[in-house]
């Protein structure tokens, strides 16, 4: 009969790989039920009718991606400049300005994306709307934190932004009443064709599931090997018999 006679350090190796790749199954396959509710949650909101920019943030956190409408004032010369590339991968940044809203209130709008080569406002005057607008786009919320370690720090001295810190953005323009959520423009042209707003992608990739069925298949293969490594040949005697 064949035996099966394990080794101390193909052992030592292989147990914990196999438990760390059925960790990553498991880790995607949660991943995977958090993507189905993002996707569930932006469809739902993209769905709904438009509404007016909430009154509180509470309300706000109950509603991310709503399709919201406001109406008001841009101040243009506080314009801030968010690092960003293009769809096609050129750089340039995303315009984000303050709307002095008809309720008084002031929320900033992230207008949408201008080249590198065309950031300073006098080469897109055509798109400084003056006097009152009407922006439609999703309602957004900044991030707490820095999202990723490999970001660099904002500039507030250059206003060169790398991710939306609303708190930080209001004092460097100059806004010290602007609310805690901000609204992504959305592909309404503006004059002159810039920004270009719909900078907020709702169709979300879903990869998930092949992820966690690649990780299980690496893990069984794994198992299978280190059995098959460790299987002794049948003895001439057990052959024999």
């Amino acid at each position: 009969m064949n035996g099966f006679r394990p080794r101390l350090i193909p052992t030592l190796l292989t147990v914990p790989a196999v438990l760390i790749l059925a960790a990553l199954g498991l880790w995607q396959l949660q991943r995977l039920q958090w993507k189905e509710d993002l996707i569930a949650q932006r469809t739902a909101a993209g769905a709904a009718a438009p509404i007016a920019p909430p009154q509180t943030l509470a309300e706000a956190q109950a509603e991310p991606f709503r399709r919201v409408v406001a109406q008001g004032v841009f101040a243009h010369d506080k314009e801030l400049y968010l690092a960003a590339s293009s769809e096609g991968g050129g750089a340039g940044y995303q315009v984000l300005t303050p709307l002095r809203m008809t309720d008084g209130r002031t929320i900033i709008v992230n207008r949408g994306f201008v080249p590198q080569e065309i950031k300073e406002p006098a080469k897109r005057a055509a798109g400084q709307v003056a006097g009152d607008v009407r922006v439609a786009g999703l309602l957004r919320l900044p991030p707490d934190v820095k999202p990723t370690f490999f970001l660099p720090d904002n500039r507030p001295d250059l206003n060169l932004w790398f991710w939306i810190d609303l708190p930080a953005m209001a004092r460097a323009g100059g806004v010290s009443d602007a609310l805690p959520f901000y609204i992504d423009a959305d592909k309404t042209a503006n004059p002159g064709g810039w920004p270009k707003g719909g900078v907020t992608r709702l169709e979300l990739p879903n990869n998930h599931l092949q992820y966690a069925i690649t990780w299980f298949a690496l893990g069984m293969a794994l198992t299978v090997i280190y059995v098959l490594y460790h299987r002794s040949p049948a003895s001439s005697a057990d052959e024999a018999s």
